[in-house]
């Protein structure tokens, strides 16, 4: 930053000669003599922002991707300098980091939760949960409902936990107050997901076993009744074997009679 400092200031003539040698010529070191030149500013504009808990040479260079987007588009033909044109771009790349990096989880998504982001903090007047009179009025000042203030403030107010507790948690009170040991995930124990497994595969093989055990009428109509995708009625199946629908019903409740004993006795042993 002490050598930002000793970079020569441009005056506007200078400034102007070097916009226009880049925007005409596409001059890569009337660029850079732009970008270093205004240097000092976007130092200036990031300590601004040393409240967040971010580190200030990570701001400043966000900062300098901004201006250099800002040399990028500035047309030197209108009449403003460099460095009022640079602002809007210099604190939107900074903005855009703070919020990317204030939590683990992105604390503001919508053009509203911005605008309440960097600018709660410093409305508030003092410590503590705003009044209901203080909240409207920072609603009526940044056009936003007061349900937004109220949810941005408790954003605000939150913090991020470790999933599983800090290397140094070792006491069992501050184990037990992380999420890993109230939020588990059922199916996510290799020990349980293979013990599932194994027994769809033991259930499977056991019935398998059980309809071969019946005669092939019986089979047939549990399969149709039970296992087919397009299930059969009863008349259907009536008219397949040329007998009545209560015999079909019959047929059926003694099949898988015999094939919940079947099951059961595999299950004894």
């Amino acid at each position: 930053m002490a050598s930002v400092n000793r970079l020569p200031k441009l005056n506007s003539e200078e400034e102007h000669a070097l916009a226009v040698r880049f925007r005409r010529d596409n001059d890569l070191e009337a660029a850079r003599q732009l970008v270093l030149a205004n240097l000092r500013f976007v130092v200036h504009i990031a300590r601004g922002y040393s409240g967040y808990g971010l580190p200030l040479p990570d701001l400043i260079q966000e900062g300098n991707i901004g201006l250099m987007k800002a040399v990028k588009r500035y047309d030197p033909e209108v009449g403003v300098r460099l460095v009022s044109f640079a602002v809007h771009w210099i604190k939107a790349e900074i903005h855009e980091f703070v919020i990317r990096n204030w939590r683990i989880v992105k604390v503001a998504t919508t053009k509203q939760q911005r605008k309440l982001f960097f600018n709660l903090r410093k409305a508030k007047k003092r410590l503590g949960w705003l009044s209901r009179d203080e909240a409207r009025t920072v609603a009526d000042d940044l056009g936003v409902k007061v349900e937004a203030v109220y949810e941005m403030e408790r954003r605000l107010d939150s913090h991020d936990m470790a999933f599983d507790g800090a290397p140094e948690s070792n006491t069992a009170d501050e184990k037990s107050n992380t999420p890993a040991s109230y939020l588990r995930q059922e199916n996510a124990d290799p020990a349980a997901l293979l013990e599932h497994s194994e027994w769809g595969r033991y259930e499977q093989r056991n019935l398998m076993n059980a309809l071969h055990e019946l005669d092939d009428r019986s089979r047939e109509i549990l399969a149709a009744r039970w296992l087919s995708e397009e299930k059969s009625t009863l008349h259907e199946l009536a008219k397949r074997y040329n007998v009545s629908a209560e015999r079909i019903r019959q047929l059926e409740k003694n099949a898988m009679k015999k094939l919940r004993k079947t099951l059961t006795g595999h299950m004894a042993a």
